[in-house]
């Protein structure tokens, strides 16, 4: 089978389908943090060899599996392995959502399996600080939606084992069609292993925030940003003046907003570039959607709550990083890589160009050194321990002092 070029270096489960075998390296990058293992993935990926870009098929499979691995969690837990009834749970949400993320539109059958993961995801919460050295509290952030007051939901995650008092902490939102939940299975538990706290928050557009609460995506996202930092106030594990920001993906435009324009964060990763949204999409529509994408072409008009792709094409207009970037003054991590084919080079160059801190740092990755696709999707832990390294640098976690060098 011919394999078109862009997809050379990296391992693609279905070679003729950039989103599918997008969505599976996604889920073997978790196999590190608990989420997946080889042999479960490789076994649904060969069941789906017939029906490639059968999104209904995708969702059977992957949700098949969630389930018996659901059951294993529940069964493990009635003979009294609660460790065992946990590590089994996290693989059952992640293959849950990583069924329903393509599943559109989002039905009965999605909300069933959504519900599902979240359930699974909260087995796993509960032995959490045995399983992993963390506490994964779920938490309501206070927002204010278009509708009036909401809530933004959250896991707050804390080391067990890190010195007394307030501590670091960073803020987590997702990309344009990520969650929570696997949020947590890009590389958290470094951050724990350093000392450093997380807040994973579905913000407007994504996870719990969309499917449950009717929060759809919008363009000032610093609103969601200063929400955390209010919430954050007033927990006392918490050093406000050690809070930094992170996304992925679509979330290297809100985390670059964030801050930009939601005053207090102490540090940014932009875990992936965006400059220009809108024309990033309008490109896609033009190429009749066959460029490489992470979701299927209805879902961002989902996630806005628009009615169609222009109408979803026109709210994009205020989804861009020029003369917002060179706000930024707090340090500033990017990273990407050479051979991402869903945002290029160019426009990370564009953004890490424009960003205003004096100390800002640009990570690229490329095939020697591993994580040269969109957000290192190929070599997962590439980026993580990168991420948590500077991220503890920067605000003071337990394996690094303080940085005494960075400007805020």
């Amino acid at each position: 089978m011919s394999v078109p070029a862009r997809y050379e270096g990296w391992f693609r489960a279905f070679p003729e389908d950039y989103r599918w075998s997008a969505a599976v390296a996604l889920l073997l990058g978790s196999a590190p943090y608990g989420g997946a293992e080889l042999g479960e993935v490789e076994r649904v990926v060969r069941s789906l060899r017939g029906a490639i870009g059968d999104d209904d098929a995708w969702f059977d499979a992957w949700r098949a599996l969630g389930e018996r691995l659901a059951d294993g969690a529940e069964a493990a837990q009635a003979e009294g392995h609660r460790l065992t009834a946990g590590s089994v749970a996290l693989r059952a949400a992640a293959a849950l959502q990583i069924g329903e993320r393509f599943r559109l539109p989002k039905d009965e059958a999605a909300a069933d399996a959504s519900a599902r993961a979240l359930e699974c995801f909260g087995r796993f919460a509960e032995v959490a600080p045995d399983l992993v050295g963390a506490t994964v509290e779920a938490v309501d952030v206070p927002y204010e939606g278009p509708a009036g007051p909401s809530g933004l939901p959250a896991w707050l995650v804390l080391p067990r084992a890190r010195p007394a008092g307030p501590g670091p902490l960073l803020v987590c939102f997702d990309g344009l069609d990520v969650t929570k939940e696997l949020v947590y299975l890009r590389g958290i538990q470094e951050l724990v292993r350093r000392g450093v706290g997380a807040l994973l928050v579905d913000g407007p557009g994504t996870g719990e925030a969309i499917r449950r609460r009717g929060l759809t995506l919008v363009p000032d996202y610093e609103r969601a940003g200063s929400a955390c930092l209010a919430w954050l106030a007033a927990r006392p594990e918490v050093d406000l003046g050690r809070v930094g920001v992170m996304a992925l993906s679509l979330g290297g435009y809100y985390a670059t907003r964030c801050a930009a324009r939601a005053p207090g964060f102490a540090c940014c990763v932009a875990w992936g570039a965006i400059w220009d949204y809108q024309a990033t999409w309008r490109a896609r529509v033009a190429a009749g959607f066959q460029r490489a994408m992470s979701v299927a072409g209805e879902h961002l008009a989902w996630v806005l709550g628009a009615s169609d792709t222009e109408s979803a094409l026109e709210q994009l207009a205020g989804f861009q990083l020029a003369g917002v970037a060179e706000e930024v003054r707090c340090p500033f991590l990017l990273l990407h890589g050479t051979r991402d084919e869903q945002i290029p080079l160019a426009d990370a160059h564009a953004l890490f160009d424009a960003v205003g801190a004096r100390d800002k740092t640009f990570e690229i990755f490329d095939e020697v050194r591993g994580g040269a696709t969109h957000c290192q999707n190929d070599q997962l832990t590439a980026a993580t321990v990168v991420i948590a390294d500077w991220v503890a640098e920067r605000l003071g976690g337990a394996a690094s002092g303080p940085n005494e060098g960075s400007e805020a």
